[in-house]
């Protein structure tokens, strides 16, 4: 499967937040936030900016975390000037 949920994973487990607190701050089951973190589905692109959302909720800082994870060096470029 793919590095969206070894990155939700970690995130989880380094900020303390789990899977319940997630699903329930997105508004979907835990099944699904376990299918995730588990690498067993991923999740659709659609919901990667609810994932953000929640996690920004939660706790700030895990939502650069999981970008970087995620996204890695695309998210630590700096964007240019417009």
């Amino acid at each position: 499967m793919g590095k969206a949920g070894k990155a939700l994973k970690q995130v989880l487990d380094t900020y303390g937040i789990n899977q319940n607190q997630l699903a329930i701050t997105m508004g979907i089951g835990r099944s699904t936030v376990h299918y995730w973190v588990n690498e067993l589905r991923d999740p659709l692109a659609e919901s990667i900016p609810d994932i953000l959302e929640a996690l920004d909720q939660l706790h700030p800082e895990a939502v650069q975390e999981f970008l970087v994870l995620y996204l890695g060096r695309f998210v630590q470029r700096e964007l240019p000037d417009q």
